[in-house]
Formats: C-alpha cells, structure tokens, sequence
C-alpha cells in the first residue's frame, strides 16, 4: 500500500496559480503512474492529469490542458500539479491517487481544497 498526502491547497482569485504537492510513502517502488484528481461539489470525482513514474509521459484532461502541468520528483517521492490561469470552475477538492503496475489507481490522498474567486 501506498501512503499519499496532498498539500498546497488554498484560496486564490481567479486568473492566479497554485501548485499543490502529493508525497508518497510505503510500497512506492510499485508505483506506476500517480495521477491528480478532483471532485466539485454536487459532481463526480474526475481526472485532472497522470503521469507514469518510471518514463514521466503525462495526460491531462481537456479541461486544463495548457494551464496544468504535473511533474514528479523521484529522489522525493513527490508528485506536483502546478496549476496557472485558474478559474472558479478549478474549485475542487484536488486529490492525488497511485495506480500499480496493472494501471488502477489503489491509493488515495485525503484531499486538499482548491477554491478559485471570480
């Protein structure tokens, strides 16, 4: 099992930036990508981006794709999402998840709350 904590949440103005961190802890070696997430409320949990943790190759959502960027940080075990131009439609509880070798994401952060004024 991995152990996953967000951190980086807050309150910003729209058109602003946040990057918000997810350290990893345990069985990390068997990480095969970790991917960002986030749920309005009133809304489903969607998918914000991934990125494979041996080869760095990222996906990100239509919705974001231009003002978000995930990068990872493998000596820290640390995944970030750096979000740019947000908008109050980004508020969100933004949580990180690790997918194992088989790709389904298994592992969950608690969640960090992003919350964008118009």
């Amino acid at each position: 099992q991995v152990q996953l904590v967000e951190s980086g949440g807050g309150l910003v103005q729209a058109g602003g930036s946040l990057r918000l961190s997810c350290a990893a802890s345990g069985r990390t070696f068997s990480t095969g990508a970790m991917g960002w997430f986030r749920q309005a409320p009133g809304k489903v949990r969607e998918i914000v981006g991934q990125i494979t943790w041996s080869g760095g190759g990222t996906y990100y959502a239509e919705s974001v794709k231009g003002r978000c960027t995930i990068s990872r940080d493998m000596a820290k075990n640390t995944v970030y999402l750096q979000m740019n131009s947000l908008k109050p439609e980004d508020t969100a509880v933004y949580y990180c998840a690790s997918a194992g070798p088989l790709g389904q994401f298994d592992s969950w952060g608690q969640g960090t709350q992003v919350t964008v004024s118009s």
